[in-house]
């Protein structure tokens, strides 16, 4: 029997749900953006103390999540206020940015067929065809040569997970719940709904465990922040990963994009932006040119052509003949595809990808009974034959891979910008020989391999040197001036190697000049009588990185008289 507190989840929740099982009775953009009833003031700096102390004294109380890194007070009115009256007091109080309603997102995902659970070797699909086929088609297995993701955070913005899942026994490095009503046992072992625990495991699933499935970024660990999708929620979710040390956030979520982005999204997106963390979000679960937010702020509209657009990846999904599926968002707005579906339309084979599920009944394969039947939603089927795992569908399902190749890339060469390493998956994505982005599938579906590789070589770390030579006073004029160079690195990484070093003086005190430019670690030089001298040198590299300019001279002595 199912336990009660599945049968009473709450309705907001459930209208999420709906919408993603396309049985709701309303339309689609209603349940996306429903409304909770709270308003979002955005401070400006140092505003916050005076206004928290008006706030009290105009009948609101603090409801949701407070976010004091971007300035995000989140309160509610009290019996008898209306939203607007709110709205309008708030608005009107000095330090008071901005005032917006809240509204609710709906995870990025489409259940499967009803009544379809694969066995081992599914039907429909090509002979020695794995479940997991989607690694080789995004070319893992040579990603994972190079690096195993060991170290690399990914945050993953959801509905929570089963932690005592065996392939997430101990990838979750952070655990934490910005849900509402929070459930008295925590995120780290309650998943009412399912979603959470597949989506991590695509990023983060255990590798090498002889069990189940292995996420794309094999050794990764996780940040995990239960979510109820509402505006407050999701920004302390996106400053809290970004503080705890996240190289990529993953949010299998988004809006209907009839609204623009409230400014405690726009805030915490920027913040993360500012700690250099690659943000990557679910395109929409529906052959639509708008992608709702995050998606679209971080691919604007018009802005997927542009290769130095890079802000963050949006997600669109590929099935297994490597075209778009008929489910997912397409347009300007789409950066880059990963696998979402083994099918595409009534096709056969997989009705999703498989991946963990959480052991207790969940809203999605327990489905959601209501006193109204224009609200029910029927169990989905989507369980395995190992009922520890399940088949789901949908952009929510390609964007945590995504995210951990992305966090793979940035951790492995940590000198690399966000905005570089999002660049690297554009350029290195798989498609047509010759051609660019496509309104389809954006630059490609996604190539580890190929994003590794460059990354790799991608050398952006200064190079060093240091010249050697006498101190005091010296009596020769001559003087073979020596130097040590060359390039440290971080493991794994291939340096450019050093390409010239250029050598810099100073005579009794004057401005530096350049002497030499040279691919030596020596010169011969001629010096004055009673001049006093100080040399430096600065090393160059292949890739075009320049040693900054010490402090202080290298070498420093007078020539006597």
């Amino acid at each position: 029997m199912v336990p009660s507190r599945f049968l009473l989840a709450k309705r907001r929740l459930l209208l999420v749900l709906l919408v993603a099982l396309g049985l709701s009775a309303v339309p689609s953009a209603q349940a996306a953006d429903e409304r909770t009833g709270r308003l979002l003031v955005m401070l400006d700096d140092g505003a916050q103390s005076p206004v928290d102390s008006q706030i009290s004294r105009m009948n609101l109380r603090q409801s949701g999540e407070q976010v004091s890194e971007i300035g995000l007070v989140t309160v509610k009115p009290t019996a008898g206020q209306s939203i607007a009256q709110a709205a309008e007091a708030l608005r009107a109080l000095p330090g008071v940015k901005s005032v917006s309603a809240e509204r609710r997102y709906e995870m990025r995902f489409v259940p499967n067929d009803p009544a379809l659970v694969a066995p081992e070797t599914a039907a429909g699909t090509p002979p020695g065809t794995p479940m997991q086929w989607w690694v080789a088609r995004e070319n893992l297995y040579a990603a994972w040569d190079i690096t195993r993701g060991a170290g690399a955070k990914v945050a993953i913005i959801d509905s929570g997970f089963d932690g005592n899942h065996p392939d997430l026994a101990g990838k979750v490095a952070n655990a934490l719940d910005f849900e509402d009503v929070p459930p008295t046992t925590g995120p780290a072992d309650f998943d009412l709904n399912g979603h959470g625990t597949h989506v991590s495991s695509m990023a983060c699933g255990a590798g090498n465990n002889a069990l189940g499935i292995v996420g794309a970024g094999l050794d990764c660990k996780l940040i995990v922040a239960k979510t109820d999708f509402t505006d407050s929620s999701i920004a302390r979710s996106l400053v809290q990963s970004t503080d705890l040390g996240a190289d990529a956030i993953s949010m299998s979520f988004g809006s209907s994009g009839k609204f623009p982005a409230t400014a405690p999204i726009v805030e915490g997106v920027n913040y993360a932006l500012r700690h250099n963390v690659v943000l990557v979000a679910a395109a929409a679960n529906e052959p639509v040119e708008e992608q709702g937010d995050p998606a679209n702020l971080l691919q604007p509209t018009g802005s997927g052509p542009n290769i130095n657009s890079n802000r963050g990846l949006s997600v669109t999904s590929a099935d297994f003949n490597g075209a778009r599926t008929s489910f997912a968002g397409r347009g300007t707005q789409i950066s880059i595809a990963g696998f979402g579906n083994f099918q595409n339309g009534a096709g056969t084979g997989p009705p999703g990808i498989l991946g963990a599920f959480p052991a207790n009944p969940t809203e999605i394969d327990v489905g959601s009974p209501s006193l109204d039947p224009a609200l029910n939603v029927s169990p989905c089927g989507c369980r395995g034959t190992d009922s520890r795992f399940a088949y789901l569908r949908g952009t929510s399902m390609a964007t945590p891979q995504v995210a951990a190749i992305a966090a793979m890339v940035g951790h492995f060469n940590p000198d690399l910008p966000s905005s570089e390493v999002i660049r690297i998956i554009k350029v290195t994505a798989t498609r047509a020989p010759g051609t660019g982005w496509n309104p389809e599938l954006g630059w490609g579906i996604i190539n580890a391999g190929n994003a590794l590789a460059v990354a790799r070589v991608a050398d952006r770390t200064r190079p060093k040197s240091k010249a050697k030579g006498p101190k005091g006073v010296r009596r020769s004029r001559k003087l073979t001036l020596k130097w040590t160079g060359g390039e440290r690195t971080h493991p794994g990484l291939i340096p450019s190697g050093v390409a010239k070093y250029q050598v810099y003086r100073s005579t009794n005190g004057g401005k530096y000049k350049r002497i030499a430019t040279t691919t030596k670690k020596s010169k011969k030089l001629t010096l004055k009588r009673g001049k006093r001298y100080r040399f430096y040198t600065v090393a160059i590299d292949k890739a075009g990185n320049r040693e900054r300019k010490p402090s202080r001279a290298d070498v420093s002595f007078r020539v006597a008289r």
